[in-house]
């Protein structure tokens, strides 16, 4: 599914991107705010678009409805820190596919991906939603980590094998190796285990269980 991320929050939009990329979905880009993500639409007419409401430069509902306009075969999927109430009504009025708060496992969110990929509608009211790793409460030290090392982190977490990261990223498995020991040097653990422990526990990324 060719999906574009819009969220202006740096971090949290990358640690989305990772989760999608380890599901095999193809991340389009990035938007950080309304406008680009109207471009971004208009351009590259995603399968699917995982919106974030509370946008610098425009009302998330409104740019809901532009979207849909514009390409009424993309599905979009509001996500706010909100929870539910009048945001969430106006967001399915607007014809979000979903609506997804900020506060619950990134498993779950992966969950509700791959059920968007295989074709299966989402519930209509997700209330609690799908995730919780808000990029303003990821660990100090995750903050020094590469949009790289996220990715392998986020593929380590799911328990993909080096061979399969390597093949995944279009890279060679020593530089995997390279991303790994960078992970571990960046996190102050001494194995891939307690990478995956450390990060699962503070919410970096969660485990595909």
């Amino acid at each position: 599914m060719r999906t574009l991320i819009v969220d202006d929050q740096r971090l949290f939009a990358e640690v989305i991107e990772v989760t999608v990329s380890a599901l095999g979905m193809e991340v389009l880009g990035v938007a950080a705010d309304a406008a680009g993500a109207l471009e971004a639409v208009e351009r590259l007419q995603p399968e699917l678009v995982l919106l974030e409401l509370d946008l610098p430069d425009r009302d998330g509902i409104q740019t809901a409805r532009q979207i849909l306009e514009m390409s009424p075969g993309t599905r979009v999927v509001a996500l706010t820190g909100l929870d539910g109430g009048s945001t969430e009504r106006d967001a399915l009025r607007a014809g979000c596919t979903g609506f997804i708060t900020k506060k619950a496992p990134m498993v779950e969110f992966a969950r509700i991906l791959t059920g968007l990929a295989d074709g299966r509608d989402m519930p209509r009211r997700i209330a609690h939603g799908a995730i919780a790793a808000r990029s303003d409460r990821i660990d100090p030290l995750a903050r020094q980590l590469t949009r790289r090392e996220l990715e392998v982190l986020g593929l380590l977490a799911l328990g993909t094998p080096s061979s399969s990261i390597a093949e995944r990223m279009g890279v060679t498995p020593n530089t995997v190796r390279t991303h790994v020991q960078g992970i571990l040097t960046k996190l102050q653990v001494h194995s891939r285990l307690e990478a995956v422990a450390y990060a699962t526990s503070r919410r970096i990324v969660s485990e595909a269980s």
